[in-house]
């Protein structure tokens, strides 16, 4: 099924969503559903929902139902799940260190990218005005174009 390490580490962790899940549990240890999507800037209830159903799948995160009224869940690392972020931690501490740089990078490339985009369609010919008659009735034509 898989190639490498890896690659099954990646199947396990990919996704914007998923090593920020792990970082939240980590930082805060189990969490409450609407805590954890608190945690989340900008996710989405079906993406976190989603997103935490593959993960409980792969063993990543432990998902406890409480039966009481309103009903309870809550959400934490498994061993595999602490096992895991141990090894995101390089990766996270190389993220810290070169984010300047990568967010610059990215800057760069999305203005040479918008400007690639505006040479596109070539240079932008100014209009000719369309000359109409004023003392003859007969019809001027407008310049070819």
């Amino acid at each position: 099924m898989y190639v490498c390490g890896i690659d099954a580490a990646v199947d396990v962790v990919g996704g914007k969503w998923k090593p920020m899940i792990l970082w939240a549990l980590y930082e805060h240890g189990t969490l409450r559903f609407g805590r954890l999507r608190r945690e989340l800037d900008g996710v989405t209830e079906k993406v976190l929902v989603q997103q935490l159903k593959e993960m409980e799948a792969d063993g990543i995160v432990h998902r406890e139902v409480y039966r009481e009224v309103p009903p309870r869940v809550e959400y934490s690392m498994t061993e595999l799940g602490r096992k895991l972020n141990t090894a995101l931690m390089p990766l996270g501490e190389w993220g810290d260190t070169f984010m300047e740089q990568i967010v610059a990078n990215k800057k760069r490339a999305a203005e040479e990218a918008a400007v690639k985009d505006s040479q596109k369609d070539g240079p932008v010919r100014p209009v000719r005005p369309v000359r109409r008659a004023t003392t003859t009735a007969k019809t001027v034509r407008p310049y070819a174009t």
